[in-house]
Protein backbone atom coordinates (compact mmCIF):
# COMPACT_ATOMS: atom_id res chain seq x y z
CA UNK A 1 0.00 0.00 0.00
CA UNK A 2 1.15 3.45 -1.03
CA UNK A 3 2.17 5.75 2.17
CA UNK A 4 1.05 9.25 2.33
CA UNK A 5 3.44 11.84 2.12
CA UNK A 6 1.60 13.93 4.55
CA UNK A 7 -1.35 12.55 6.91
CA UNK A 8 -3.89 15.01 8.83
CA UNK A 9 -1.56 13.73 12.12
CA UNK A 10 0.63 16.06 10.73
CA UNK A 11 -0.15 19.47 13.02
CA UNK A 12 0.49 22.27 10.06
CA UNK A 13 -1.60 20.17 7.68
CA UNK A 14 -4.31 19.53 10.88
CA UNK A 15 -4.06 23.47 11.35
CA UNK A 16 -4.23 24.34 7.73
CA UNK A 17 -6.87 22.78 7.15
CA UNK A 18 -9.14 23.43 9.32
CA UNK A 19 -8.61 27.22 9.91
CA UNK A 20 -9.35 27.33 6.00
CA UNK A 21 -12.23 25.06 6.40
CA UNK A 22 -14.21 26.20 9.28
CA UNK A 23 -17.20 24.58 8.36
CA UNK A 24 -15.17 21.05 8.81
CA UNK A 25 -13.93 22.50 12.23
CA UNK A 26 -17.19 22.60 13.25
CA UNK A 27 -18.55 19.63 12.42
CA UNK A 28 -15.53 17.68 13.83
CA UNK A 29 -16.02 19.43 17.03
CA UNK A 30 -19.75 18.48 17.55
CA UNK A 31 -19.05 15.33 16.52
CA UNK A 32 -15.79 14.57 18.92
CA UNK A 33 -18.28 16.05 22.08
CA UNK A 34 -21.98 14.69 20.49
CA UNK A 35 -22.79 18.24 20.39
CA UNK A 36 -26.16 18.75 17.85
CA UNK A 37 -24.61 20.73 15.30
CA UNK A 38 -27.54 22.85 14.53
CA UNK A 39 -27.24 23.45 18.22
CA UNK A 40 -23.76 25.87 17.88
CA UNK A 41 -24.88 29.45 17.59
CA UNK A 42 -21.43 30.65 18.05
CA UNK A 43 -18.26 29.52 16.67
CA UNK A 44 -14.64 31.27 16.73
CA UNK A 45 -11.04 29.95 15.82
CA UNK A 46 -8.80 32.31 18.47
CA UNK A 47 -5.89 31.19 16.93
CA UNK A 48 -5.79 30.98 13.54
CA UNK A 49 -2.26 32.25 12.83
CA UNK A 50 0.84 29.88 12.26
CA UNK A 51 3.69 32.07 12.78
CA UNK A 52 6.62 30.62 10.96
CA UNK A 53 9.09 32.31 13.59
CA UNK A 54 7.39 30.01 16.14
CA UNK A 55 7.83 26.75 13.82
CA UNK A 56 11.81 27.43 14.40
CA UNK A 57 10.88 27.13 18.08
CA UNK A 58 12.20 23.99 19.61
CA UNK A 59 9.29 21.74 20.52
CA UNK A 60 6.78 23.60 18.83
CA UNK A 61 2.86 21.85 19.01
CA UNK A 62 0.02 23.58 16.61
CA UNK A 63 -3.16 23.31 17.83
CA UNK A 64 -6.58 25.19 17.76
CA UNK A 65 -8.54 26.95 20.02
CA UNK A 66 -11.70 27.97 19.41
CA UNK A 67 -14.77 29.71 21.56
CA UNK A 68 -17.99 27.49 20.63
CA UNK A 69 -21.21 29.27 22.18
CA UNK A 70 -20.17 29.37 25.80
CA UNK A 71 -16.86 26.81 26.33
CA UNK A 72 -13.24 27.43 25.01
CA UNK A 73 -12.36 24.22 23.16
CA UNK A 74 -8.63 23.37 22.76
CA UNK A 75 -7.73 20.88 19.94
CA UNK A 76 -4.60 18.94 19.34
CA UNK A 77 -2.73 16.63 17.37
CA UNK A 78 -0.46 13.93 19.65
CA UNK A 79 1.80 11.61 17.65
CA UNK A 80 4.78 10.84 20.18
CA UNK A 81 4.31 9.44 23.63
CA UNK A 82 5.56 11.89 25.99
CA UNK A 83 6.87 11.50 30.11
CA UNK A 84 4.52 13.92 31.17
CA UNK A 85 2.10 13.97 28.40
CA UNK A 86 -0.87 14.26 31.14
CA UNK A 87 0.96 16.93 33.18
CA UNK A 88 1.33 19.03 29.71
CA UNK A 89 -2.64 18.77 29.09
CA UNK A 90 -3.37 19.85 32.79
CA UNK A 91 -1.10 23.06 32.61
CA UNK A 92 -2.24 23.58 29.09
CA UNK A 93 -5.90 23.78 30.23
CA UNK A 94 -5.01 25.39 33.79
CA UNK A 95 -3.86 28.11 31.51
CA UNK A 96 -7.06 28.55 28.94
CA UNK A 97 -9.35 28.02 31.95
CA UNK A 98 -7.64 30.82 33.97
CA UNK A 99 -6.57 33.11 30.95
CA UNK A 100 -10.60 34.11 30.30
CA UNK A 101 -11.46 35.57 33.43
CA UNK A 102 -10.85 39.87 33.23
CA UNK A 103 -9.76 41.53 36.21
CA UNK A 104 -12.68 42.28 38.06
CA UNK A 105 -14.50 39.33 36.98
CA UNK A 106 -16.35 36.72 39.66
CA UNK A 107 -15.28 33.16 39.54
CA UNK A 108 -18.20 32.24 38.15
CA UNK A 109 -17.61 34.02 34.74
CA UNK A 110 -14.99 31.43 34.12
CA UNK A 111 -16.33 29.81 31.22
CA UNK A 112 -16.48 25.87 30.60
CA UNK A 113 -13.00 24.56 29.46
CA UNK A 114 -12.28 21.48 26.92
CA UNK A 115 -9.40 20.19 25.95
CA UNK A 116 -9.71 17.44 23.06
CA UNK A 117 -6.46 15.61 22.44
CA UNK A 118 -6.24 13.30 19.29
CA UNK A 119 -3.51 10.95 20.05
CA UNK A 120 -1.41 8.10 17.98
CA UNK A 121 -0.31 5.94 20.87
CA UNK A 122 -2.34 3.99 23.87
CA UNK A 123 -2.36 6.52 26.67
CA UNK A 124 -4.28 4.19 28.94
CA UNK A 125 -3.63 0.63 29.37
CA UNK A 126 -5.79 -2.26 29.91
CA UNK A 127 -9.12 -1.48 27.95
CA UNK A 128 -10.09 -1.00 24.79
CA UNK A 129 -12.10 1.93 24.72
CA UNK A 130 -10.67 4.59 22.37
CA UNK A 131 -12.53 7.62 23.82
CA UNK A 132 -12.02 8.39 27.76
CA UNK A 133 -13.05 11.68 29.47
CA UNK A 134 -11.89 13.09 32.55
CA UNK A 135 -13.15 15.77 34.52
CA UNK A 136 -12.94 16.22 38.61
CA UNK A 137 -14.80 13.64 40.84
CA UNK A 138 -15.38 12.79 44.39
CA UNK A 139 -13.35 9.10 43.89
CA UNK A 140 -15.77 7.28 45.90
CA UNK A 141 -19.43 8.83 45.31
CA UNK A 142 -18.60 10.08 42.07
CA UNK A 143 -19.97 13.55 42.53
CA UNK A 144 -19.03 15.88 40.18
CA UNK A 145 -16.89 19.12 41.84
CA UNK A 146 -17.31 21.10 38.52
CA UNK A 147 -18.31 20.86 34.63
CA UNK A 148 -16.32 23.91 33.71
CA UNK A 149 -13.10 20.52 33.39
CA UNK A 150 -12.75 18.31 30.58
CA UNK A 151 -10.05 17.04 29.23
CA UNK A 152 -10.56 14.19 26.51
CA UNK A 153 -8.46 11.93 24.83
CA UNK A 154 -9.61 10.33 21.35
CA UNK A 155 -6.64 7.34 20.84
CA UNK A 156 -6.48 6.15 16.92
CA UNK A 157 -4.41 2.77 17.52
CA UNK A 158 -7.75 1.73 19.61
CA UNK A 159 -10.48 2.39 17.08
CA UNK A 160 -12.46 -1.15 16.07
CA UNK A 161 -11.10 -2.99 12.52
CA UNK A 162 -15.02 -3.19 11.91
CA UNK A 163 -16.05 -2.21 8.39
CA UNK A 164 -16.80 1.75 8.44
CA UNK A 165 -20.00 2.37 8.31
CA UNK A 166 -21.52 5.75 6.76
CA UNK A 167 -23.34 6.68 9.91
CA UNK A 168 -20.75 6.56 12.17
CA UNK A 169 -19.56 10.40 11.97
CA UNK A 170 -17.32 9.54 14.74
CA UNK A 171 -15.39 6.87 13.43
CA UNK A 172 -15.08 8.01 9.87
CA UNK A 173 -13.69 11.40 10.86
CA UNK A 174 -11.00 9.26 13.53
CA UNK A 175 -10.38 6.58 10.14
CA UNK A 176 -9.45 9.86 8.39
CA UNK A 177 -7.10 11.34 11.21
CA UNK A 178 -6.04 7.52 11.34
CA UNK A 179 -5.07 6.89 7.65
CA UNK A 180 -1.40 6.06 6.83
CA UNK A 181 -1.94 5.23 2.99
CA UNK A 182 -3.32 6.36 -0.02
CA UNK A 183 -6.00 2.93 0.04
CA UNK A 184 -7.18 3.92 3.63
CA UNK A 185 -8.03 7.19 1.98
CA UNK A 186 -9.73 6.11 -1.09
CA UNK A 187 -11.59 3.48 0.95
CA UNK A 188 -13.11 6.38 3.29
CA UNK A 189 -14.11 8.63 -0.26
CA UNK A 190 -15.80 5.33 -1.48
CA UNK A 191 -18.18 6.04 1.08
CA UNK A 192 -19.81 8.77 -0.44
CA UNK A 193 -20.52 10.47 2.73
CA UNK A 194 -20.72 14.01 1.73
CA UNK A 195 -18.24 15.87 4.73
CA UNK A 196 -15.32 13.17 4.06
CA UNK A 197 -15.72 13.94 0.67
CA UNK A 198 -14.87 17.40 1.43
CA UNK A 199 -12.18 16.97 4.21
CA UNK A 200 -10.65 14.71 1.74
CA UNK A 201 -10.83 17.61 -1.04
CA UNK A 202 -9.34 19.55 1.17
CA UNK A 203 -6.39 17.57 2.62
CA UNK A 204 -5.52 16.95 -1.79
CA UNK A 205 -5.50 20.65 -2.12
CA UNK A 206 -3.47 21.27 0.90
CA UNK A 207 -0.67 18.66 0.35
CA UNK A 208 0.06 20.48 -3.01
CA UNK A 209 -0.34 24.58 -1.61
CA UNK A 210 3.37 26.18 -1.24
CA UNK A 211 2.30 28.09 1.79
CA UNK A 212 1.94 24.48 3.54
CA UNK A 213 5.31 22.66 1.85
CA UNK A 214 7.03 26.65 2.90
CA UNK A 215 5.81 25.84 6.40
CA UNK A 216 6.86 21.68 6.43
CA UNK A 217 10.10 22.56 5.28
CA UNK A 218 10.50 24.99 7.98
CA UNK A 219 9.48 22.62 10.36
CA UNK A 220 11.27 19.83 9.37
CA UNK A 221 14.71 21.83 10.15
CA UNK A 222 13.49 22.84 13.38
CA UNK A 223 13.00 19.47 14.28
CA UNK A 224 16.68 18.13 12.69
CA UNK A 225 18.26 21.23 14.39
CA UNK A 226 15.92 20.32 18.06
CA UNK A 227 17.67 16.61 17.39
CA UNK A 228 20.95 18.07 16.79
CA UNK A 229 20.45 20.09 20.04
CA UNK A 230 19.18 17.14 22.23
CA UNK A 231 21.91 14.65 20.97
CA UNK A 232 24.62 17.43 21.75
CA UNK A 233 22.87 18.03 25.02
CA UNK A 234 22.78 14.49 26.22
CA UNK A 235 26.60 14.00 24.38
CA UNK A 236 27.73 17.06 26.55
CA UNK A 237 26.16 15.33 29.89
CA UNK A 238 27.36 11.38 29.15
CA UNK A 239 31.28 13.92 28.68
CA UNK A 240 30.14 15.70 32.15
CA UNK A 241 29.48 11.67 33.74
CA UNK A 242 32.12 10.62 32.57
CA UNK A 243 34.96 12.98 33.80
CA UNK A 244 33.47 12.56 36.90
CA UNK A 245 33.50 8.80 37.07
CA UNK A 246 37.01 8.50 35.88
CA UNK A 247 38.24 11.53 38.73
CA UNK A 248 36.36 9.11 41.27
CA UNK A 249 38.49 6.16 39.63
CA UNK A 250 41.90 7.97 39.66
CA UNK A 251 40.85 8.82 43.11
CA UNK A 252 39.73 5.25 43.75
CA UNK A 253 42.93 3.74 42.54
CA UNK A 254 45.22 6.64 45.02
CA UNK A 255 43.36 4.72 47.68
CA UNK A 256 43.76 2.12 47.12
CA UNK A 257 47.71 2.69 46.00
CA UNK A 258 47.94 4.53 49.65
CA UNK A 259 46.50 1.55 51.35
CA UNK A 260 48.70 -1.13 49.44
CA UNK A 261 51.31 0.84 50.34
CA UNK A 262 49.98 1.16 54.53
CA UNK A 263 49.82 -2.67 53.90
CA UNK A 264 53.44 -3.00 52.65
CA UNK A 265 54.98 -0.68 55.14
CA UNK A 266 53.00 -3.03 57.78
CA UNK A 267 53.67 -6.30 56.17
CA UNK A 268 57.63 -4.89 56.47
CA UNK A 269 57.20 -4.15 59.89
CA UNK A 270 55.51 -7.48 60.77
CA UNK A 271 58.70 -8.96 59.23
CA UNK A 272 61.12 -6.84 61.24
CA UNK A 273 59.48 -8.15 64.66
CA UNK A 274 59.35 -11.80 63.29
CA UNK A 275 63.13 -12.09 62.55
CA UNK A 276 63.52 -10.05 65.88
CA UNK A 277 61.37 -12.42 67.37
CA UNK A 278 63.56 -15.81 65.99
CA UNK A 279 66.76 -14.17 66.72
CA UNK A 280 65.67 -13.77 70.77
CA UNK A 281 64.74 -17.16 70.22
CA UNK A 282 67.54 -18.75 69.06
CA UNK A 283 69.39 -16.76 71.80
CA UNK A 284 67.36 -18.16 73.99
CA UNK A 285 68.16 -21.67 72.87
CA UNK A 286 71.88 -21.11 72.98
CA UNK A 287 72.03 -20.50 77.08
Amino acid sequence: MAKLEYTLKNDIMFKMLFVQHQDLLKNLVSTLLNIPLESIQRFEVTNSEIPPDALGEKFCRLDINMTVDKQRIALEIQVEREEAFPERLLYYWAREYSATLPSGYDYKALPRTVVISIIDFNQFKGNDFFHSEFRPLEITRRELLSDKMSLHFFELKKLPESELDISNKLLLWLSLFKANTEEEIAQIKALKEPVMEQAINAYEKITVDPQFRELERIRHYARLNEATALNAAREEEREKWQGVVTAKDVEWQGMIADKDAKIADKDAENEKLRLQIAELQAQIGKN
